[in-house]
C-alpha cells in the first residue's frame, strides 16, 4: 500500500517596513499568483505627511496591504508541500493600526530596510520585537546605491540582538527575495524549536 502524501501545509508571512522600502516590489517579485495591490496615487494631500526624502521618483503607495502566494514544492516525496502567502504592510505611519490584523498567525516576518533611510525601519524593527514575533532583516539594494555597509555596522544601527538574522536582498529579483523567504522560515522554525524544547 502506498503512503499517502502529506497534506500541504500553509505558512502566512508578513512582509513589513517603512515606506517606499521595496514591499509591494518583494510581494510582486515572487507571487506564483497575480498579487492583490491595494496601491494610491500619491497626492498633495501627503505633502508633509508622508516622507519623500531619499524616494522623491515615488509616485504610489499602499493603503491598505499587498498579497501574495507563493509554493514551495518538497524536496522528498514524503515532505509536504509549503504554499507561503505573504502579506505586505503599508509603511506610513497613518495605517499602522492594521499590522496587528495582518500579522495575527503569522510565522514570522521579513522587515527590509533601506540604508539610506535607516531611521524608517526603527518602528517595524521593535514592533515585531515587542510582539516577540520571529522576523529577519532584509537590507534592499536600491538600484544606484553604491552604499555597502558590513551586516555587522547595520545589526548595530538597528540594534539587533545576535539572533536576528540579517540578509542582503534585492526586491525585485526573484531568486533574491525567495531566499530572504526561505532564510525566515528557517528562522521561524529554529524559533520556534528553542521554545518548545
Amino acid at each position: 500500500m502506498a503512503a499517502e502524501t502529506p497534506e500541504p501545509q500553509s505558512v502566512k508571512i508578513v512582509v513589513a517596513g517603512g515606506f517606499g522600502t521595496g514591499k509591494t516590489t518583494l510581494v510582486g517579485s515572487v507571487s506564483e499568483i497575480q498579487p492583490l495591490k491595494t496601491e494610491e496615487i500619491l497626492t498633495e494631500a501627503s505633502l508633509g505627511v508622508d516622507d519623500l526624502k531619499g524616494v522623491e521618483a515615488k509616485r504610489s503607495t499602499t493603503v491598505t496591504l499587498d498579497f501574495g502566494r507563493i509554493t514551495i514544492n518538497p524536496r522528498t516525496p514524503m515532505s509536504p508541500t509549503i504554499v507561503l502567502y505573504l502579506f505586505g504592510t503599508p509603511g506610513q505611519e497613518r495605517f499602522w493600526f492594521m499590522w496587528d490584523e495582518l500579522s495575527r498567525g503569522a510565522v514570522g516576518a521579513v522587515v527590509l530596510v533601506d540604508t539610506r533611510r535607516l531611521h524608517i525601519s526603527f518602528s517595524a524593527v521593535d514592533y515585531f520585537e515587542q510582539r516577540q514575533i520571529p522576523f529577519i532583516v532584509a537590507v534592499n539594494r536600491f538600484e544606484g546605491d553604491q552604499t555597502a555597509y558590513p551586516v555587522e555596522q547595520i545589526r548595530e544601527a538597528l540594534t539587533l540582538g545576535p539572533a536576528v538574522p540579517i540578509v542582503m536582498c534585492d526586491a525585485r529579483d526573484r531568486a533574491s527575495s525567495l531566499a530572504a523567504l526561505i532564510e525566515l522560515v528557517r528562522h521561524a522554525l529554529a524559533t520556534a524549536s528553542v521554545a518548545t524544547g
